[in-house]
């Protein structure tokens, strides 16, 4: 006899609609106190379906023992692979995934002194790796499957490229690009282009501005460059198909400062994640022809903002030099992202979301302490 009880129809007591269905005892009506919507309402006259009892969490997967600063998972020969850059072990480290013991492993190192980005490229059936340094110069290796071992192939200009902070590769009609973007005063962020022989460079982009990120999105069937620089608001480039060349098509609003620019699609709709360390972050809609700021996030320290999708789900990692990591996951109705959890991070440099067979991974390098790997959880809190 459960009369008289305030009871609070959330998920805790989905168990007893479930028993109350199939048992044979006679049972008082019973009903809800809370939540509003269920409030007067008899228990046994719920619907299962009316309760929302399936959750996720990100939980600590592994610890790499190691600091990083970027994370590129890539598959090749049917194996799943990440290649990190640690500018303090002056290497690109890349881990192979164990389909058995479900963890990285080694698997083998390029040296790198200074190396900010190691960017796998998976091209007719070759597998490059661009290497970009702080010093010493950048360079591009190719895996060398008659001695298994990387191979230096070629140097990338040192005159445009003084200080490169991303990579970015794509194909465009067939053809392999990749795109380096150059945060020195002196350099020019440059794309290059795969022949048979190798990457050349192809066209000088952004010159002496301090370019911080450069993302590579398709909108309308268009391919487009958006380039995030410390001296100006983030650059639009646009492909011209007749030139083989990007031109430059605009600017993404009013916003300086922005250190990392990163696009997510929900449905039609394409959206942009401006991430900036002094000022508050934002998401912007293309509009047809510009970019709407949607939401606002505070973001003192932040150096990364990364949109990912599991499954339905889409997620917003907002990492902070100064606080905790902020999960944060869309809803649809509402059109903006809600906090959803928070991950002890210690200065990220990255996100990267990495499906490998039947677990979901979320890597995050750290500039200063280890470099975690986080397992996609589903939770039922019935």
């Amino acid at each position: 006899d459960l009369r008289g009880n305030t009871l609070a129809c959330d998920c805790k007591i989905k168990w007893l609609v479930e028993w109350l269905e199939s048992t044979n005892t006679t049972v008082p009506a019973v009903f809800c106190s809370s939540p509003g919507q269920f409030e007067g309402q008899r228990i046994r006259d719920l619907a299962l379906g009316d309760f929302q009892c399936i959750t996720t969490d990100f939980v600590v997967h592994q610890v790499l023992p190691f600091q990083s600063v970027s994370a590129e998972p890539f598959t090749y020969a049917s194996d799943l692979y990440v290649a990190l850059a640690q500018p303090g072990a002056s290497s690109c480290a890349i881990l192979k995934w164990d389909y058995v013991e479900r963890k990285l492993r080694d698997f083998d190192r390029i040296p790198a002194h200074s190396a900010v980005h190691c960017k796998p490229i998976v091209a007719q059936d070759q597998l490059y790796v661009v290497v970009a340094q702080l010093f010493g110069g950048s360079y591009i290796y190719r895996w060398d499957t008659a001695v298994d071992k990387f191979i230096k192939i070629q140097d990338i200009d040192s005159q445009k490229t003084r200080k490169p902070n991303d990579i970015e590769a794509f194909q465009i009609e067939g053809d392999w690009y990749f795109v380096i973007a150059d945060s020195s005063k002196a350099g020019s962020t440059s794309l290059y282009r795969l022949n048979q022989n190798g990457f050349y460079s192809h066209q000088a982009l952004h010159a002496w501005h301090r370019d911080t990120d450069v993302e590579y999105v398709e909108n309308d069937g268009k391919p487009r460059l958006i380039i995030s620089s410390s001296s100006q608001a983030p650059v639009i480039y646009q492909w011209n198909r007749g030139q083989k060349q990007f031109a430059p098509q605009g600017e993404v609003g009013e916003m300086l400062d922005v250190q990392m620019v990163k696009h997510f699609k929900v449905k039609r709709d394409q959206f942009l994640c401006l991430s900036r360390y002094i000022g508050d972050s934002k998401v912007v809609r293309w509009e047809g022809q510009r970019f709407i700021e949607l939401q606002t996030l505070p973001s003192r320290g932040s150096m990364v903002m990364q949109p990912f999708s599991v499954g339905q789900r889409q997620y917003l990692a907002l990492g902070s030099d100064f606080s905790f990591t902020h999960l944060y996951l869309w809803e649809e109705e509402k059109q903006k992202f809600v906090k959803f959890q928070e991950l002890s991070v210690q200065a990220p440099r990255a996100f990267r979301y990495v499906p490998a067979a039947d677990v979901q991974l979320l890597l995050a390098p750290s500039f200063k302490a280890n470099t975690l790997v986080y397992r996609h959880v589903v939770v039922d809190l019935s």
